[in-house]
């Protein structure tokens, strides 16, 4: 009777409500990447904002890039005084209130906008990313280290989940919109108060629900918060040598986070921009790969903790680079499908296993500091392979095809990287941390 009213995997003292109402962040936080990063604001960005100029690309992926800049400066601080002073929650609860009052007033950009609409993005997404990296820091908390990948595969699919509700939203809204004549700059910026209004509602239960477990840590310096977080990373940074397959991964992390984040930010625009997209289009193949992303993310977390790490990461990134080349030579919208739903599967499984290893290599006491570089190394990634993608389609005046097969290098760099990786060496590297 105990073993139904207490599944195997969770932590001591966690129940299934509480697991729930993690994975409840990832479906609230997801809209806002799905509408505004990938489907609904990044085109309107290039087309309307820009004016569809050539740099227009480029502009949208250096945005980011600064706001993933802010981010790598400050995620591993931001860790670090979460563990110290048992802040995750706190700062989490900060973090989203950041990131749904910029997305709201983005409702305000309209065309020619260019720098307000710069600035507004740069803030919300660096409060998604920091908030990001926080809710990620619960999940070695919550359950059992040989159910990391399932879970974290639970939550990354309900966060597919929350993506296609947002953008289903929006799009009922557009298509209503359309029908009573009005221009895009009239209901682009609703949907982004339909994706706000969503992710304020979804994320109630993590607060709610989702406990902060850890305790304040012994402080060196007492009330000096600046001269205790310093103190601390500089501790870190001497003791990276000591976890060296966790500095592996987040190497190889970076090169293929850096594939991925390229195809989430780009994928709307390559879809209008050389398959011939139209906006409508654009939106139905988002909405389906999302679809797709829900089951591999969830397919694949339970994979991973049958057959390991690395095994799990390695099928993903060789499917992502058989996406690539299927999207370089892609002339009909049949091939393209076929390539964009390949990435669904792999989007959500690769990003979540990546997440439950991170969690598996960290210590109890250190565990937002390390999802602090995690997110750095994501974030790093977010920088270079966009940046890389808008200069080449700039460079080479619009060529989207060879942009997307250098992007695919990013990929085959990781699998090499990912070969070298001991996952039973690094877990133990983190025991003895403890």
């Amino acid at each position: 009777m105990a073993s139904k009213d207490k599944p195997t995997y969770l932590a001591a003292n966690v129940n299934r409500r509480e697991v729930w109402s993690w994975a409840m962040f990832d479906f609230a936080n997801s809209g806002y990447t799905t509408v505004v990063i990938t489907t609904i604001f990044n085109a309107y960005f290039v087309s309307m904002v820009a004016r569809n100029q050539d740099w227009g690309t480029f502009a949208w992926t250096a945005t980011l890039a600064v706001s993933y800049a802010l981010i790598i400066i400050t995620a591993p601080i931001i860790g670090i005084y979460a563990d110290a002073y048992a802040a995750k929650k706190r700062l989490l609860f900060f973090t989203s209130i950041g990131c749904i009052f910029f997305t709201l007033l983005l409702s305000f950009v309209g065309p020619g906008d260019l720098w307000l609409a710069i600035f507004l993005v740069i803030l919300a997404n660096f409060f998604f990313g920091t908030g990001e990296n926080l809710i990620a820091a619960f999940l070695p908390e919550i359950v059992k280290s040989n159910s990391l990948g399932k879970i974290s595969g639970l939550g990354w699919s309900l966060g597919y989940i929350g993506g296609i509700v947002s953008l289903g939203c929006s799009f009922a809204y557009v298509l209503w919109a359309q029908e009573q004549g009005h221009q895009s700059e009239q209901f682009i910026p609703v949907t982004l108060l339909i994706t706000a209004s969503l992710f304020a509602i979804s994320c109630i239960p993590t607060f709610l629900y989702l406990k902060e477990r850890a305790q304040p840590q012994p402080l060196l310096y007492g009330h000096n918060v600046v001269k205790e977080v310093l103190s601390r990373l500089s501790n870190t940074i001497k003791q990276l040598r000591n976890f060296r397959d966790l500095t592996r991964f987040l190497t190889c992390l970076i090169f293929y986070q850096a594939g991925i984040q390229t195809i989430v930010v780009i994928a709307a625009i390559y879809a209008q921009q050389v398959m011939g997209f139209t906006h409508n289009d654009t939106i139905l193949l988002v909405v389906i790969v999302n679809v797709t992303a829900a089951v591999g993310a969830f397919v694949f977390g339970i994979i991973q903790d049958k057959i390991g790490h690395i095994p799990t990461i390695a099928l993903t990134l060789i499917g992502w680079i058989i996406m690539v080349l299927l999207a370089w030579g892609a002339q009909d919208h049949t091939m393209f499908w076929f390539a964009a739903n390949i990435a669904g599967l792999c989007l959500g499984a690769s990003q979540s296993a990546g997440r439950a290893l991170v969690a598996y290599f960290s210590p109890i006491p250190r565990r937002a500091e390390f999802f602090g570089l995690w997110g750095l190394a994501v974030k790093l990634s977010s920088i270079i392979g966009p940046i890389t993608y808008g200069l080449i389609s700039w460079i080479s005046h619009g060529d989207h095809r060879l942009a997307m097969l250098i992007t695919g290098s990013y990929f085959i760099i990781g699998l090499f990287i990912l070969m070298s990786i001991n996952v039973k060496r690094g877990r133990q590297a983190a025991l003895n941390s403890q």
